[in-house]
C-alpha cells in the first residue's frame, strides 16, 4: 500500500499523521452495485475505496481526519438505491456519498442529495447527472457525450459515413443514444440503423439482421456488460464484419473474457488510461499514479485494477480535496468544485460552479482489441 499512498501524497492528499483524533471523523456513505448484474462495476468500487480508506488512517487520515467509510449493496436496483441513500444519510449521518454505480440509480438518488445537501459523487457517466449542473451532485466518469465524440472523431478518420446504433434501453444507454445521434448529425454522419435491446436480453440477433440488411460502415454499440458481449458474439455469429465501437461501458477485461477473444478481436472503443497506462509516454502526467494503482491492487485483490475502480478512487481525491478546509458537507462540497488540475485516474480533473464533471477529451484513448488485450488504436 506505501505505493499508493506515496502517489496520493504527490497529487496533494496529505495524510497528516497524529491529528486524526483531534479533528473530526469524515463519514463517507457508498452506494455501489457490488452484486447483481452490474457487479462488475460495483465489486472494484467497493475495493477500491475500501483499500484507500485503510491506507488512508494508517497515515493519519485526511488532513488530519480520520474516515470512517459505510458501504451499502445497491444490487443495481433503483429503489433500494434510493432507501439506503436515505439510510446513509438520516442513520450513519455520512457527510458526502460516493456512488451510485448506474446512471438510472444516480438520477433516482439525485433529489436525496439535494434536499438533505449532502454532496454526492456518482460512479456512472450519464450526462444528465451533471448537467445542468445541481449543486450538491458530482461525477467522476467522462460525460458519454465525451466518449461518443471520440468514437465519431475516430470514425471520421477512417472515412466512416453511415452508422448503424444499437443501444440498452437503461438510463446510460438512452443517454448515450441522444448524444450519438445529436453529434453524428453535426459532425454529418448518417444513421442508417436505430436498434434498442432490453438490459437482459440474450440474443440480439434480431436487431443485427436489421443492421445486416443496411449499408452501414460500422457499428456502435452502446450498452454495459453483459449485452454488449453478446452483441459481438451475435455479429460474429451472422458474418458481419464491419467496424464494431463500444462505448467506455465496457472498458474493462470482464467484456473480452465475455464475449470471447475470437468475437472481441478487433473492436473499438474510447477507454480510459488505465487500460494501457503500460503503453503510454513516460512523460504522461497519469502514468505513476496508474501505474501504482494497479499494483497495489493487484496485491490486496489478486487482479488488475479496472477503470470503473478508477472511478471511486477519483472520488476519494476529490473528498480529499475538499476536506482541506473541514468535514462538514457543504465545506466538502465547495472544495470539490474549486479542485483545478487534479490528476486522477480517469484524467485531469478542474471542476468549476459551470462544471461538475471536470473531464474533456484528453481522458479518453481510443483503443483497439487485439488477441485478448487493449492495443492503442491508431
Amino acid at each position: 500500500m506505501g505505493r499508493i499512498a506515496a502517489a496520493v501524497v504527490g497529487i496533494g492528499l496529505f495524510f497528516v499523521a497524529g491529528l486524526a483524533q483531534a479533528a473530526e471523523s469524515i463519514r463517507i456513505g457508498a452506494l455501489f452495485a457490488v452484486t447483481g448484474p452490474a457487479s462488475f462495476l460495483g465489486e472494484p468500487e467497493k475495493n477500491t475505496l475500501e483499500m484507500l480508506v485503510k491506507d488512508a488512517n494508517a497515515k493519519g487520515g485526511i488532513h488530519g481526519h480520520r474516515v470512517e467509510l459505510v458501504v451499502y449493496d445497491t444490487q443495481g436496483d433503483v429503489t433500494k438505491a434510493v432507501q439506503l441513500a436515505n439510510k446513509l444519510i438520516k442513520n450513519d449521518r455520512v457527510s458526502v456519498i460516493v456512488g451510485p454505480s448506474t446512471t438510472g440509480e444516480t438520477m433516482a438518488v439525485i433529489p436525496v442529495a439535494e434536499k438533505e445537501k449532502i454532496p454526492l459523487i456518482s460512479c456512472a457517466a450519464g450526462i444528465k447527472i451533471t448537467e445542468p449542473v445541481k449543486k450538491w451532485v458530482f461525477k467522476t466518469p467522462a460525460n458519454d457525450h465525451v466518449a461518443a465524440e471520440k468514437i465519431l472523431l475516430h470514425a471520421a478518420r477512417y472515412k466512416v459515413k453511415h452508422i448503424a446504433l444499437i443501444t440498452v434501453s437503461d438510463g446510460f444507454g438512452a443517454s448515450g443514444r441522444e448524444q450519438l445521434k445529436g453529434l453524428a448529425a453535426r459532425k454529418g454522419f448518417t444513421i442508417v440503423a436505430d436498434e434498442v435491446y432490453g438490459p437482459k436480453d440474450t440474443d440480439m440477433t434480431p436487431q443485427l439482421t436489421k443492421i445486416r440488411s443496411v449499408k452501414a460502415d460500422a457499428v456502435i454499440c452502446w450498452g454495459t456488460n453483459p449485452g454488449p458481449a453478446i452483441i459481438a458474439r451475435n455479429m460474429k455469429q451472422l458474418g458481419i464484419k464491419i467496424p464494431l465501437y463500444m462505448s467506455h461501458g465496457v472498458a474493462s477485461k470482464k467484456f473480452i473474457q465475455l464475449a470471447g477473444a475470437d468475437a472481441a478481436e478487433g473492436i473499438l472503443l474510447p477507454a480510459g488510461k488505465l487500460a494501457i497506462f503500460d503503453k503510454l509516454p513516460k512523460n504522461d502526467p497519469q502514468v505513476r499514479l496508474l501505474r501504482d494503482y494497479d499494483q497495489s491492487y493487484r496485491k490486496a485483490f489478486g487482479v488488475e485494477a479496472s477503470t470503473f475502480g478508477g472511478y471511486a478512487y477519483d472520488a476519494f481525491l476529490l473528498i480529499g480535496m475538499g476536506a482541506r478546509k473541514g468535514a462538514s458537507p457543504e465545506q466538502i462540497r465547495d472544495g470539490i468544485e474549486q479542485a483545478k488540475k487534479m490528476v486522477s485516474i480517469s484524467g485531469i480533473f478542474t471542476m468549476s460552479p459551470r462544471d461538475h464533471n471536470g473531464l474533456d477529451l484528453s481522458a479518453f484513448e481510443m483503443v483497439k482489441i487485439v488477441r485478448g488485450d487493449w492495443e492503442l488504436a491508431r
